[in-house]
Parts: structure tokens; sequence; C-alpha cells
């Protein structure tokens, strides 16, 4: 490769997800000649979703359930822009950014991940917090933390929104992380109650009959009070809580109501919490909605095999935030992470002006919820299992994917990255 060659076609990172930590370690080691390579994100740590739980439940540090993304970027010499996006001018081919003016781009890649469904629900914007964005749902629960430290006889209760496998993973990860921690301080685990709202007949939705009949015993014996089939409709704070601070601005990470909260289901029942987490099916981005892409009925991008948008072929998604229309799965970490080395070639192939290569995801993956004790629930396809030796598994698969963002290998040499236009 020629270090040399002038820059001659500017290729848009958006977003900082596991797709696109792959894509910039594989541009590292196979760089493209004349290309100028930028991310833009408003996350330098961005949360590896196969950790995190383990990490709210005290079993990681923070750096181990994060993926840097500035020596990330350094290894792949890409230009870092710390923003978010607000904004597309495709006409121009731009981005359009909170604090920075548009960002020129040839080809754009969009993986900047999906939100909970709240803006329907009265009062869950300003009293609950959502799980995404995640340094905001980790400010909230080091909070809870701190509160549980500071006042170890006062009985705590928190309520989960959302019985998916995000919400049941949460739900047994915070129970044992504070059961831990009022022991630590010699007192009853019992003082903390949980309560799980959710919708559905079933909890975890999408997995095998074992495994939810599994999960319903499991929440019966560490008496996780589960409210199934019942829609929360309102959230409301307490009539005798203090002001508290209200979350009018969720990007304002200390901008978190602390009052009790009244979780108020379609049925009547109304119970109270000292903190509320809301952990819904993703929805969409809502500056996508005017960026003149394709999109979904539920407002993610649509795109095809190559996952290249249908509307717009300079313009490529993968993780959460798009749907691939021929083969729609799950909003889930596994497949972003199965996504980029196909998202990686398709972006060399394009830039390159080779023909795409398509790619179609497995309709079947394993799937592990960690029980926040030392043990974890291992699906795929009809079967399933609970063993600690699957919450060993679990620990090597996450730390061999981590360890390929903190051990970088020696790479070509490629040409430092242009000063901005």
């Amino acid at each position: 490769m020629d270090s040399f060659a002038p820059i001659t076609k500017e290729l848009v990172l958006l977003g900082g997800g596991h797709t696109h930590a792959i894509v910039l370690r594989k541009l590292a080691m196979q760089p493209i000649s004349g290309v100028q390579l930028t991310l833009v994100t408003n996350l330098v740590d961005t949360p590896y979703s196969g950790m995190l739980p383990c990490h709210i439940s005290g079993l990681y540090s923070f750096d181990e359930s994060h993926i840097d993304l500035r020596p990330l970027t350094r290894f792949a010499h890409c230009r870092l822009v710390m923003d978010k996006a607000i904004g597309l001018d495709l006409a121009r081919r731009r981005i359009l950014c909170a604090s920075h003016p548009p960002i020129d781009f040839d080809v754009l890649s969009i993986d900047t991940g999906s939100t909970p469904a709240t803006l329907t629900v009265p009062g869950a914007a300003a009293y609950a917090v959502p799980a995404k964005p995640v340094p905001q749902l980790l400010r909230a629960w080091e909070g809870v933390i701190q509160q549980v430290r500071a006042n170890p006889d006062r009985s705590v209760t928190i309520g989960i929104v959302g019985g998916g496998v995000a919400g049941v993973e949460l739900s047994l990860c915070m129970q044992a992380r504070l059961q831990q921690l009022l022991k630590d301080l010699g007192r009853s685990p019992d003082q903390v109650t949980f309560h799980l709202f959710h919708r559905g007949a079933e909890l975890a939705k999408g997995r095998n009959a074992w495994t939810q009949a599994h999960l319903h015993r499991l929440f019966q014996k560490r008496d996780i009070q589960m409210h199934l089939e019942e829609s929360v409709c309102a959230l409301r704070p307490a009539l005798s809580s203090p002001e508290g601070i209200r979350n009018d601005n969720p990007d304002t990470l200390d901008s978190v109501f602390t009052g009790p909260v009244v979780v108020t289901c379609e049925s009547g029942l109304a119970i109270t919490c000292d903190r509320v987490f809301w952990v819904t099916n993703a929805s969409a981005p809502q500056w996508l909605q005017g960026s003149g892409l394709a999109l979904t009925e539920d407002g993610f991008v649509q795109v095809n095999d190559y996952l290249q948008s249908l509307s717009h072929p300079e313009v490529f998604a993968a993780g959460d935030v798009a749907t691939m229309v021929n083969h729609p799965r799950p909003k889930a970490g596994v497949f972003a992470v199965r996504q980029g080395p196909p998202l990686f070639n398709n972006l060399q192939r394009h830039l390159k002006g080779e023909s795409l290569k398509g790619f179609r995801p497995q309709k079947q993956f394993l799937n592990i919820i960690d029980t926040g004790t030392g043990s974890a629930i291992a699906s795929r396809g009809p079967f399933c299992w609970e063993s600690s030796l699957a919450r060993r598994w679990k620990d090597r698969i996450d730390r061999k994917f981590m360890g390929l963002f903190n051990q970088f290998p020696e790479t070509p040499m490629a040409q430092p990255a242009a000063a901005p236009k």
C-alpha cells in the first residue's frame, strides 16, 4: 500500500457500537489507500452489552466492560470527533452534528444503537431511568448503591419495566449486587425488594419454553415480584416524596429524578418504587425521521443483504439502528458483533468500486443470561441449561472479544490522518 497516497475519499463511521469497533480494528489491519477515516461518537468508552449486566452486579470493572475507542482510533489512524448526529444532509453528503460544523462523507456507516421506547408512557421520560444511554444508567445505579451504603437500615424498592432478556438479566444482577452489599454491611438482604412489570404472559419473549419456565421459577425462588400481563400506563412522583431532581434532559447524566415514584398499570395496580429502570423494546433514534433514508415502520434504517441502505447506496448501517429487510432479527448484541466482518468487507469493496458480497445472519444463536450469583442460563434453539460452567464459558467468550481492543498487533504503515475539512 502507498502510505503517502493523496486522500480522495472520506469514510465516516457514525456511532461507536460493537460493529464499528470491529470495523475499526480491521481497517487498522487492512487500511485502504487514499481513504480518510473518521469516527463520530458522543462516547469514547462504549459499553460491551455482553459484560454490562455483570458490571452492574460487581463482577467486572468499568474498564473490563467498556471498549476504549481512543486507542482503537489511534491504532486505525482514524480521526475522532466527539459529538452526536442530529440529522443528515444526504444531497450534500453531510452529517449534521450537535456541536460541530457539518462533517462531509463519501461513504457513511451508521452504528448508533437504539433507545428504549418510553415516549408513549406519561412520566416515563421524567421519572424513570432508561437502559440507554448506558452512562446515565450506570450513574443512576451508582447512586442507588451509594444510598444503600449511606443508609443501610433503610428498605429499598426497585422497579424494572420490561421483561425481555435485558430486563430479566438486569433484575437478577441488580438484586445480586444489592443483596451482597447489604450482607457486607451486616444487614439483611431482605431489605431490598424488586418488582418487574411486563406486559407479556411469560418472561424473555423469544426464548424457548424451558428457559421461560426456568426463569419464572428462579424469580419466585429469589422473591423478585413478577407483574405479568401488566402494562405500565403512567409514572408519577409519590405524594409524600421530596421534589427530587426531574430528568427533563436525558442527555444530562446528573439530571435524574431521585424521589420515590408510583408505577401505575392499566389494571389499576400501583406500586411505589425508590427507583425505576426502563428496559422495554428498542426504538429508533428520533433524528433518523427527517434524514431521508428509507426506514422501517418503527423508524430503523432499512438495509439489504450487504448492510447497505435501500435508498442511498453510499450509506451503510448495522447493529440495533438497522433492520435487514430480508433477514430481520432481534435487536441483540450478538448480531451486531457478527455484522462486523461483512460490514468491513462491503465498505472496503464499495470504496474500491468492487461488487458487494451478501450476508445472511444465523437464525439461531447462543444466548446466555447471567443470574448474578455465579451461574448462567445458556440456551440455543430448543436446548437450555443453567450451570456455573455456562458462566465460565461466557466469561471466556467475553474476555476474548474484549481482548481484541486492548491488544493490538503490528500493522502496515498507514497514512496519517488528514486535518478536518
